[in-house]
C-alpha cells in the first residue's frame, strides 16, 4: 500500500470517529464527504469534499453545485471556494478534511444572510450592490410592457382601455338620468324646428 493510501485510510477512520452521531456529516463513499451548515431551509448550504488520487499531497476538490444549494448565490459559492482553497494550501501533505469543514463554521453569520441565500438560478444577486434586482422580476415587467396593458377577451379581441372621466364629466352624465339610472324619454330626439331652420323647408 502506498503512503498516500495509508494517509487516506487513517484520515477516513478519524473522520468517522469524530463525526459519529453528527447528522450534518455524511460519508458518500471512501473518497467523498459532505457537511451541512446552518439551519434546515433557506439559511443553509451543503459542502462536498472529494479526495483526488494524490490527496493529501494536493488539496481535494470542492463541490457546491448540488441541488441543496439551489438558493445560494454565485458570489457566496465563490467566496466559500476561495476560503477553502486558501486554507487547504496550508495543509498540503496532511489530512485536512476535518480542518476544512470546521474553518467555515466561524464564518456562517457572514455567509448565510437573507440576501445570499435567496438567489435561485434565475435570480442571482451580487453581494455589495445597492440595487439587486431579480432577473425574474425584470422579465415579468418586460412581458407586461409587451402586452401594452390590454387583455384579450374570449372573442380574441383586445379590450380597449377604459376612458377616465373628470368629476365634471361624471356629474354632467349623472344629471341626464333619473333616480333609476335611466335617461329621460326623447333625450336623443332631434329638435325638428332647429333642424328645419338650418336645412330649409321642403321645396315646392
Amino acid at each position: 500500500m502506498s503512503e498516500t493510501k495509508e494517509l487516506q485510510n487513517d484520515e477516513r477512520e478519524a473522520l468517522v470517529s469524530i463525526y459519529e452521531g453528527d447528522s450534518a456529516f455524511k460519508q458518500v463513499n471512501s473518497e467523498t464527504y459532505q457537511y451541512k451548515y446552518g439551519e434546515e431551509g433557506n439559511k443553509s448550504f451543503l459542502l462536498e469534499i472529494c479526495w483526488t488520487e494524490n490527496y493529501p499531497n494536493e488539496h481535494p476538490t470542492f463541490n457546491l453545485e448540488t441541488f441543496y444549494n439551489r438558493n445560494l448565490s454565485r458570489a457566496v459559492k465563490d467566496s466559500i471556494t476561495k476560503i477553502l482553497q486558501e486554507e487547504a494550501e496550508q495543509w498540503i501533505g496532511c489530512g485536512m478534511t476535518y480542518t476544512l469543514f470546521e474553518c467555515l463554521k466561524d464564518k456562517l453569520d457572514e455567509l448565510l444572510t437573507d440576501e445570499n441565500c435567496n438567489a435561485s438560478d434565475g435570480q442571482q444577486m451580487v453581494i455589495g450592490t445597492a440595487d439587486n434586482v431579480p432577473l425574474a422580476v425584470e422579465q415579468s415587467n418586460s412581458d407586461s410592457d409587451d402586452d401594452g396593458g390590454t387583455n384579450e377577451g374570449k372573442d380574441g379581441k383586445k379590450e380597449s382601455k377604459r376612458e377616465h372621466l373628470t368629476k365634471a364629466q361624471k356629474r354632467k352624465q349623472w344629471d341626464r338620468v333619473d333616480s333609476k339610472g335611466n335617461r329621460q324619454r326623447g333625450w336623443n330626439w332631434v329638435d325638428i324646428i332647429k333642424h328645419l331652420s338650418q336645412t330649409g323647408g321642403k321645396p315646392e
